[in-house]
């Protein structure tokens, strides 16, 4: 008897074991965790991954628990469409946050219209993202149209009169340097050379001297924070003049501070959190909640302008999947129109853009220029 009794109750705990692990709702994110971007995509993985316990903590969503299932990119296209194939055909994910870079989130869109999932893109901001007809595309993340037209106040502000352009060598780079070019000559300002990288390189001496020999009197670069360290410190050894801003709100300033040094003094960035200073986002409880948990598990400081992004992307997930009452993906894509997030990056909403019929959603978040000076970061 007390056998008999003994195998019922393992066959039953057996058996309970993955009825317990599916009553979590899954929600899949692809972010480079290795390669060229991976310092970038860590942060917003545990952005991400405080929000899971803040929401968890909560009571989770609809009465149960929700569950990241995480994915390595390895800050290639191609990796990112395997993860995604992993993740809404093996994982069963009803929705999704990634991928970083334009690049890696235009190689998975075609994924997410064959099996009909919604993405949440936390970073990506190349126009085509939102214009190309994929109607399973929700993005927090300003484009590089709106990041420019928010910079354009400060070209006569900062008296930019010639800007030369250094930006890695894909969508999200060359994305970039086209708006703020348009925009800059818009507003009076010369454009010098416009030169490219690879996103891997580490020696930039042959562009910087084609930009040291433009002699304009900004640089605009945009790339990850790990190119944009060596930048600075090479820009500084071949004693390049020009004022440099970083754009795409891609670096982290802290992080520049700590690994370029002196170089970064009087270097400008464009972000779309100020940590520093967190009384001027529109949502300061929100932002104080965020960097209290971050610091709280030990996390560099440097990673709050990254980290933030996953934080809202989760808790806009999140309130999709409430509204829509079930974790299906058809019903969380209907529903993320809906809502109406108060995130660290300010209000969180979704205007149409792209084919009708066939609209991607983009958010309109705020945007901010701040300068290191002494070796700390100031309001610009």
């Amino acid at each position: 008897m007390n056998r008999t009794l003994a195998a019922i109750f393992v066959t039953a705990a057996l058996a309970s074991g993955p009825v317990l692990a599916q009553d979590a709702i899954k929600i899949g994110v692809t972010q480079p965790l290795t390669g060229a971007f991976a310092a970038s995509g860590n942060y917003v993985t545990e952005g991400a991954k405080l929000a899971e316990a803040a929401i968890n903590a909560s009571g989770g969503v609809l009465g149960r628990k929700i569950q990241l299932i995480i994915e390595d990119n390895k800050s290639n296209p191609t990796e990112a469409v395997a993860t995604a194939e992993k993740l809404i055909s093996k994982d069963k994910v009803p929705v999704m946050l990634g991928a970083w870079s334009s690049s890696l989130t235009l190689a998975v869109m075609p994924k997410l219209m064959e099996y009909g999932v919604p993405m949440l893109v936390e970073t990506s901001s190349s126009g085509k993202i939102t214009v190309s007809g994929n109607p399973w595309i929700f993005r927090i993340s300003p484009t590089s149209e709106m990041e420019a037209k928010a910079f354009a106040g400060y070209v006569k502000t900062l008296g930019i009169k010639k800007a030369d352009f250094l930006a890695t060598n894909n969508d999200f780079g060359l994305g970039a340097s086209k708006e703020f070019a348009e925009m800059l000559k818009a507003n009076g300002a010369q454009i010098g050379v416009v030169e490219t990288m690879d996103p891997k390189a580490t020696d930039f001496s042959a562009q910087l001297a084609k930009i040291k020999a433009s002699g304009g009197d900004t640089l605009f670069v945009t790339t990850a924070v790990e190119q944009a360290t060596l930048i600075l410190k090479q820009a500084k050894e071949q004693q390049v003049t020009a004022r440099i801003i970083t754009t795409g709100g891609s670096v982290s300033p802290d992080q520049l501070i700590q690994q370029a040094g002196d170089a970064a003094n009087g270097s400008r960035h464009v972000v779309f959190f100020t940590p520093w200073f967190p009384e001027a986002v529109k949502n300061p409880d929100v932002a104080k909640k965020f960097v209290a948990a971050w610091n709280a598990k030990g996390l560099p400081a440097g990673g709050l302008t990254e980290g933030f992004r996953g934080w809202d992307g989760l808790y806009t997930i999140v309130e999709g999947i409430k509204l829509a009452g079930k974790a299906e993906p058809a019903a969380i894509q209907k529903a993320l129109w809906d809502v109406k997030v108060k995130g660290v990056n300010g209000d969180i909403a979704f205007i149409k853009q792209g084919p009708a019929g066939q609209e991607s959603a983009q958010n309109v978040p705020s945007v901010y220029v701040v300068r290191i000076d002494g070796g700390k970061v100031v309001k610009n």
